[in-house]
């Protein structure tokens, strides 16, 4: 059986002649309305279902930071949220919530009440407020990993104080990082170019099923469809971790370094797998890193068994699950490769 299959006509109109008849288009040729009208259709269904669980946040605090300027003195800012459970919890940025004396919560149907800040992390710039409201819709999440680039995303926000508003775009790339404002790198990253704007800032990405794939958080000032969301799947790690602890642990040395290179000869010598490392420029008195032997001067290239070629890979080895934990520092000292034993303390960072 032969199954003959009408050719597609994108954006163009039908040849003389060809599929029609009396001046008439053939129906057996899928229009360019068909096809405007599917993708209307998938942003449409992402908006009804998502749309009702966005949230405005009215912000007041001390000193906030908005992301690239400082504030000094009281301040009052807004960001976007959406709401992920039906007893309240609101996942937003850190930046658009951290330091806040209060939080002003607007639903969907313009009711407004107080929120109050669970959990915050500048490093991820991410957070948790909750809101106790009756009949709250939650957004359902779905997975970031499995995106792929060219894939059709809607970005639901706040911008400027407009209540729902809704751009649509797609992944322009995965796995971007980006530097957050506590200094710390953020890996995962997606770049979408659905315009985000000032107010979209915690609002969410949507998938066309109608899934959040990640959590709206910057743009590149002066470049136009260059945006940013925290992927879906860092959150998940950290909501649990904000809930319960109202932050997230990580590992501390007690070290202040920068990234230094290594020349060529030197990693061919020591048989280095990256040509850089950390430079301790400083030992804080008391900290791990002293106790464990570590002085000025020595150049940090592995820990935890882990190759640290710069700052931004020793931080990525400083999880929560090093904590108290001995782990063997490999550096540097006076042109030798020696070892020392370290246990890493809650809480601090690099500096």
């Amino acid at each position: 059986m032969t199954i003959e299959v009408a050719p597609l006509r994108l954006l163009g109109g039908a040849e003389a002649g060809e599929g029609t008849r009396s001046g008439v288009a053939s129906t057996d040729a899928a229009p360019d309305s068909v096809l405007f009208d599917a993708y209307s259709a998938a942003v449409v269904g992402a908006v009804e279902r998502v749309g009702p669980t966005v949230v405005h946040l009215a912000v007041r605090g001390a000193g906030m930071a908005e992301r690239g300027r400082r504030r000094r003195g009281p301040s009052e800012g807004t960001g976007s949220g959406f709401v992920f459970t039906p007893d309240g919890f609101v996942l937003t940025n850190s930046h658009v919530v951290h330091r806040a004396e209060s939080i002003k919560c607007t639903l969907p149907d313009g009711t407004t009440m107080a929120a109050e800040l669970v959990g915050d992390d500048p490093d991820t710039d991410l957070a948790v407020v909750r809101v106790h409201g009756p009949a709250l819709v939650a957004a359902p999440l779905g997975e970031s990993r499995a995106l792929r680039p060219g894939q059709l995303v809607v970005a639901i926000g706040n911008p400027l104080g407009f209540q729902a508003t809704v751009t649509a775009g797609v992944v322009s790339a995965l796995g971007r990082t980006m530097r957050a404002e506590s200094g710390r790198l953020i890996d995962g990253i997606i770049q979408t170019d659905a315009a985000l704007n000032p107010g979209n800032s915690g609002g969410p990405l949507v998938s066309s099923r109608g899934e959040v794939i990640g959590v709206n958080t910057a743009v590149i000032q002066g470049a136009q469809g260059i945006c940013f969301a925290i992927p879906i799947d860092t959150a998940r790690f950290m909501i649990p971790r904000l809930i319960r602890d109202g932050r997230v642990r990580r590992s501390w040395l007690g070290v202040v370094g920068q990234t230094i290179p290594l020349s060529r000869r030197r990693a061919a010598l020591e048989h280095l797998a990256a040509a850089g490392g950390v430079l301790v420029t400083g030992v804080e008195r008391g900290s791990p890193a002293e106790r464990g032997g570590l002085r000025e001067g020595d150049i940090i290239i592995g820990l935890a068994g882990e190759v640290v070629s710069g700052i931004d890979d020793l931080q990525r080895v400083l999880t929560e699950d090093r904590i108290g934990e001995r782990v063997e520092a490999v550096v540097l000292r006076d042109g030798r490769r020696v070892t020392a034993q370290i246990v890493p303390a809650e809480t601090g960072r690099l500096r």
